[in-house]
């Protein structure tokens, strides 16, 4: 009997849906996700992250107890962060006192846990490392257990943890926290604990104080100095985003010839650092440093930098500040989750969203004791009762024949509740004497009175306000510490110009590309210029070593550069390849160059092959930043031919492929300002010509120049005849 064929598997039918409904059903609910359970802080200055880490911690009895491994706490903390062993430590070590990386550590650490100054210095495993809660966290949990903050099912709803937590200082402040979601990121820095609380106290008092005046400038960890711009700050203060300088702390030990950092940016590595000033060292753009290497040891952070003999740490240092991180900027983006919405406040903003939600915990806190009292009042009040007649309270209960009738028989012959009722069924038989209830009767009008004083605080607004801010007080005067980071006033920097020698050069330019910087000196001392074979000169300028050059390249691109950059040369060596040493793009090739002077004065005139011309001003390449390329230089609708530097107005003849010529005067061109120009159209190529070179009409070698001025432009230009040459015509 034959064998069926085996059915054929048919792919399933592919299924068309708009891509508006796949974002909607999948993408939003992940970015929802990050954003709200993983990226961005909440108000009590926490991640989702650092909360269920440091609940753990206070659940396993660290607060008070003796450390524990690391790892114990990691394999808890699963129970409640559904995320792998390598994240919840990386989470601990960042909040630990070893890693240095918070101002106030929430986890008291014993054990390597890495540097956050340093990108190479790994942390131990958790399995021998230890660690408990350090005694700033009495100020996270003191109020948990008072009903304070809502609480919610973990994961798998085996655990309730808690959405917030109930700190009683602004930690959103004080705390430096980072957290990139989608679409959206968030930077924290961190302040100044005894400033935050100085300021959120003034806050409270007055909403329109000038918070400047308690909360002067952020405050790192790893120390350094904040050059204080007020305008900057005020900007930063006021928006919630913005950005600052901080740069490394140093001395000079004259003795050792020595420069000593011993606080470096937070936001920069030592690696970082010994990287920038070794590539800065082997390009002999650090003349004056013979070497430079890592001393930190368990006094703290050290970077040794020998000096030449000679050399200037002033000078040194400047250099370092501008070439390396040693001085660096901190951007800010104050975006933090309020009620479940990313937004992002000012400093204002954020100390009022803290002082509301405070002044919630604070109630929620005042009603959970009032209820606390009342229910104790309720039960001392049946004593009061049994206090009178404790004979027949001790007959009714003789007389019961079962136990769960004595409740009910208390309940009727006392005229008491249940929960009354069963206060006093469980008071032990040594404690029916009239010395202890008389003293637990006793008890009655203090604790009236103290329920009293809860309610009043809870219906009089300025009494919250008035315990916010005592405890603040008290945690400014427990907690409070000196700023780490020093304020600079009235700072200026120099320009890396002025670190560098000035002295007159040579710069010649190759046609491929390659530049060469030599000193009068050595260009006397030297034979012909060498060069790579196949090229040749293209254009030399006297400038000083301290001028900038402009760099033109084919694909619109202007790269700015100074000459102190490149090293000192002679005629003998190619010289540097422009390309490389500005990392210009791959295929990218060097079509001009020129220096543009101190004070970018005069023009720049493009000649393009379609017969225009575009003058635009050098000062439009000048930049108020120290931005090395400019895009959209000159404009893309036609191939370039020739530019040249006009610094005063002059006659120029303008070739043709056809062997024309047209020679104006380049005042009838209009100056502009905006580099993408197409310019004005100076000569009009014939059908399949196109506009050749471009030159000087003194320099251009034509005998009877007047057979080729033009009245007005463009011009289609006359024929070049051969008693019209001078000598043979050479492009550029």
């Amino acid at each position: 009997m034959p064998k069926k064929p085996k059915a054929e598997l048919k792919p399933a039918p592919l299924r068309r849906e708009p891509i508006t409904k796949t974002l909607k059903q999948n993408f939003m609910p992940y970015a929802m996700s990050v954003i709200i359970s993983r990226a961005i802080p909440e108000i009590d200055g926490f991640k989702p992250s650092h909360r269920k880490l440091l609940y753990t911690m206070y659940k396993m009895g660290l607060l008070t107890g003796a450390r524990t491994k690391s790892a114990n706490v990691v394999g808890q903390t699963m129970r409640l962060n559904p995320h792998g062993e390598g994240a919840i430590y990386e989470t601990m070590v960042r909040l630990a006192r070893g890693n240095e990386s918070l101002l106030h550590p929430f986890v008291d650490s014993k054990g390597n846990f890495g540097k956050v100054f340093s990108r190479d210095m790994a942390y131990a495993a958790s399995r021998y490392t230890e660690v408990k809660l350090d005694a700033i966290c009495n100020e996270l949990f003191g109020d948990i257990e008072s009903d304070t903050v809502d609480f919610a099912d973990n994961y798998d709803n085996t655990m309730r943890e808690p959405l917030l937590l109930p700190t009683a200082f602004p930690n959103v402040l004080v705390s430096a926290n980072q957290g990139i979601a989608v679409g959206m990121a968030s930077q924290m820095c961190g302040f100044n604990l005894a400033e935050v609380c100085k300021a959120a106290v003034a806050y409270m008092k007055n909403p329109d104080c000038d918070l400047m005046e308690y909360l002067p400038a952020p405050d790192f960890s790893t120390g350094g100095e904040l050059l204080y711009n007020q305008d900057e700050m005020r900007a930063l203060y006021e928006s919630g985003r913005g950005s600052f300088r901080v740069r490394a702390r140093w001395r000079h030990d004259p003795r050792a010839g020595v420069i000593e950092i011993y606080e470096i940016p937070y936001s920069t590595t030592v690696e970082a650092v010994l990287d920038a000033v070794g590539k800065l060292v082997k390009e002999g753009k650090l003349r004056d440093v013979a070497d430079m290497r890592d001393e930190t040891d368990l006094s703290g952070l050290k970077l040794t930098v020998d000096l030449k003999r000679g050399a200037d740490p002033d000078k040194v240092m400047r250099l370092l500040f501008q070439k390396t991180t040693l001085m660096d900027s901190f951007s800010c983006n104050f975006n933090i989750l309020i009620a479940g919405t990313p937004r992002v406040l000012p400093v204002r903003g954020i100390l009022e969203e803290w002082c509301a939600w405070r002044r919630e915990c604070v109630r929620r806190r005042c009603f959970f004791q009032a209820g606390k009292l009342a229910d104790k009042l309720h039960l001392l009040y049946a004593l009061q009762k049994v206090l009178l007649d404790i004979d027949r309270a001790i007959r009714v209960i003789r007389e019961t024949e079962e136990e769960a009738e004595v409740v009910p028989n208390l309940m009727i012959a006392f005229g008491i509740d249940e929960a009354q009722a069963s206060f006093i069924a469980d008071i032990r038989l040594r404690n029916i004497n009239r010395q202890y209830i008389l003293r637990r009767v006793e008890e009655v009008s203090s604790l009236e009175s103290e329920l009293a004083d809860l309610q009043d605080t809870l219906k009089t607004a300025a009494r919250i306000d008035r315990i916010i801010i005592d405890e603040l007080r008290a945690i400014e005067k427990k907690y409070g510490k000196p700023r780490k980071t020093l304020l600079l006033y009235g700072h200026t920097e120099e320009k890396a110009a002025e670190t560098a020698e000035d002295y007159p050069v040579h710069v010649f330019l190759s046609r491929e590309g390659y530049i060469k910087k030599i000193t009068p000196l050595s260009l006397r001392m030297s034979g012909d210029q060498k060069y790579k074979e196949g090229d040749g000169p293209y254009l030399q300028w006297d400038g000083s070593n301290r001028g900038e050059v402009l760099v033109f390249t084919n694909r619109q691109q202007c790269y700015k550069a100074r000459l102190h950059d490149f090293d000192d040369g002679k005629a003998s060596v190619l010289g540097d390849y422009l390309p490389s040493k500005l990392g210009m793009d791959e295929g990218e090739t060097v079509v001009f160059a020129c220096p543009p002077g101190e004070d970018y004065a005069g023009h720049l005139l493009f000649l393009f092959e379609n017969g225009r011309a575009a003058r635009v001003e050098l000062s439009s390449y000048r930049t108020l930043s120290n931005r090395r390329k400019l895009t959209g230089a000159y404009s893309d609708k036609s191939p370039l031919v020739t530019a040249m530097v006009l610094r005063e107005d002059t006659e120029l003849a303008v070739f043709t492929t056809d062997k024309r010529c047209v020679v104006f005067h380049t005042a009838s061109l209009e100056p502009k300002t905006t580099r993408g120009t197409q310019g004005v159209g100076v000569v009009s190529p014939k059908r399949g010509q196109r506009a050749s070179s471009a030159k000087p009409a003194e320099t251009s070698g034509l005998k009877n120049l007047g057979r080729f001025r033009v009245r007005s432009l463009p011009a289609v230009g006359a024929a070049i005849r051969p008693e019209d040459e001078g000598e043979e015509q050479i492009t550029l």
